[in-house]
């Protein structure tokens, strides 16, 4: 795929020696000109890294130009010393831009608890911002990669009253990634024009519909965003109805393919697969069943295994905390039946899921036969490099 750069936007990516083996660590994203708006999501977990602190106080005023972002290192408990680091990263970069701090946000990830290398970024900043490019953009995405395998990237554009309109985003994580923000780092460009809040609004929207229904291993990150800065160069006014809709189905569809290519690039994945719950009395009932199915490690296990164990989700669907009749139930693996009405098809039928459990991607349908409700989710297997990838971790 081509990855064209929003029109007035640079990046760039080098090595600052906070990783090992001279890999890329630090980026930036920089717009040219003055942005109109921007607007942030960020994780839920209660335990926040410096960045994140610092961001959400940052973005309240809509306004961002450049965002700053390392890898190697999470600047997560860290105390006072990490918010004064955060700072530190903007300000330097703010001065190096030749732009206000507070127009500055920074981004970190890696390994909670370990003090900010600041001399190494200090010292790292002149030679980052004299790398800024129009087609920076895949130097960026390395830099923020952490146990991630490949580069996660895309860019796409719409038009709307003959104006063309350009989206490029770029998204790191491949663990701690669950429904609550899930647990990555995700920044976006785009030259469209709109007020901070509608921005925020449809960001919101869009991250319920992506990378709020993934998961790989259930953990939450206490790193977590998703940033968008907005320059307005294409001249599409999100303020204009029409303009609004084409903008938020070109987001849904860039965050939810970045959100797969997360769980393709999962620590130790080998299966992306969709549970699709339907039939429920409310779409909460059928979120809170997918939500369940989606987490189980026993089912997790069973899809690395290739193994059409369907009890394992039939016992997560008993567990939800939802009500159902047990008698009405009808499982499927793609379109192979292998529950009718609570009870299992037969051996033959195992025989032809098994071939659905061998394919990289398939989905899982649950129906509850009681009402309208629907819910979905996006998970993966759990395999032995899971486990190898997160015991040594740190080291």
């Amino acid at each position: 795929m081509e990855i064209i750069m929003c029109p007035g936007f640079e990046a760039a990516g080098i090595a600052a020696g906070l990783k090992k083996k001279e890999k890329k660590d630090l980026g930036l994203i920089f717009s040219r000109v003055p942005a109109t708006a921007a607007a942030g999501v960020f994780t839920r977990n209660r335990v926040k890294a410096a960045p994140v602190v610092l961001d959400i106080k940052r973005i309240k005023e809509g306004i961002c130009r450049a965002v700053i972002v390392n890898s190697g290192n999470a600047n997560c408990c860290t105390g006072e010393q990490g918010i004064r680091d955060a700072e530190a990263m903007a300000a330097l970069s703010a001065a190096e831009l030749g732009i206000s701090e507070d127009q500055v946000l920074v981004a970190s990830t890696g390994v909670i608890g370990e003090p900010m290398p600041m001399e190494k970024i200090e010292s790292a900043i002149p030679r980052l911002v004299e790398s800024l490019r129009p087609e920076g953009i895949p130097d960026l995405a390395r830099s923020i990669m952490t146990t991630d395998t490949v580069p996660k990237i895309i860019t796409k554009q719409g038009e709307v009253d003959r104006k063309t309109f350009t989206v490029t985003g770029v998204a790191k994580g491949a663990g701690m990634i669950r429904p609550n923000m899930a647990t990555m780092l995700c920044f976006l460009c785009t030259d469209v024009s709109a007020p901070p809040g509608i921005l925020k609004e449809i960001l919101n929207k869009a991250v319920n519909r992506s990378f709020n229904r993934i998961t790989i291993d259930g953990d939450t990150s206490t790193n977590d965003m998703v940033l968008v800065m907005a320059n307005g160069l294409s001249g599409v006014d999100l303020q204009q109805p029409a303009h609004k809709d084409v903008f938020k189905k070109t987001l849904d569809s860039i965050l939810l393919d970045l959100s797969k290519q997360l769980v393709r690039d999962g620590e130790g994945v080998t299966k992306l697969v969709e549970i699709n719950v339907r039939g429920t009395f409310s779409n909460t009932d059928a979120e809170r069943i997918a939500d369940t199915v989606a987490h189980s490690p026993l089912v997790k296990t069973a899809f690395f295994g290739e193994d059409a164990n369907w009890g394992r989700i039939m016992g997560a669907v008993g567990r939800a905390g939802v009500d159902v009749d047990p008698a009405r139930i009808d499982l499927y693996f793609d379109d192979v039946q292998m529950v009718k009405s609570g009870v299992g098809c037969g051996k033959a039928v195992e025989a032809e899921a098994a071939k659905v459990l061998k394919k990289p991607e398939f989905a899982v349908t649950i129906d509850l036969n009681l009402g309208q409700g629907f819910g979905s989710m996006i998970t993966c297997d759990f395999s032995v490099d899971y486990v190898r990838i997160n015991a040594d971790y740190r080291s």
